[in-house]
């Protein structure tokens, strides 16, 4: 990789944006369950990928300038790494879809990691140091999901 200028990063957010969008949008035809079906439309729709693209368009049309992404304490609890991402098939069981999510959200923050390393102190780097705590907080959230879906709360504690 090489330092890139905003409007570029912002187009490369924008398009990996659209992308997840439609890996989510296209892992729906392939699973067979309802809620998988659901939490997968959520996602794709409602949760993060069409909010950061819009956002991101915001930003690039000037719409935002002052404002910057919230950003929280995240903890990697890095359950992707020790468990791996399963085979994409239609018998996909609902815990594994967060699994899968992480996996790409993992692959995000590693994308955004390495192109800040690369950029010269500034707004830009700053900006994608910015996108890269974003991506690790949407694989925290859905290793959280992953967790509860595959080890559910039972009546004994």
């Amino acid at each position: 990789m090489q330092q890139v200028n905003m409007e570029e990063v912002l187009n490369q957010a924008i398009h990996r944006e659209e992308i997840a969008h439609s890996f989510y949008t296209n892992l729906i035809t392939i699973v067979a369950d309802k809620v998988s079906k659901d939490t997968l439309l959520y996602m794709a729709n409602e949760d993060e990928e069409l909010k950061h693209k819009e956002f991101l368009e915001k930003y690039k049309r000037g719409e935002l300038e002052g404002r910057s992404l919230n950003l929280k304490m995240v903890v990697d609890g890095k359950v992707v790494e020790a468990l791996g991402p399963p085979e994409i098939t239609e018998r996909l069981e609902h815990k594994d879809i967060f699994l899968i999510a992480a996996e790409r959200e993992k692959a995000s923050h590693e994308f955004y990691t390495k192109l800040a390393a690369l950029q010269p102190e500034g707004e830009l780097k700053g900006l994608l140091l910015k996108f890269a705590q974003e991506e690790l907080a949407h694989k925290e959230k859905v290793e959280y999901l992953y967790c509860n879906a595959a080890f559910p709360q039972t009546d004994g504690g």
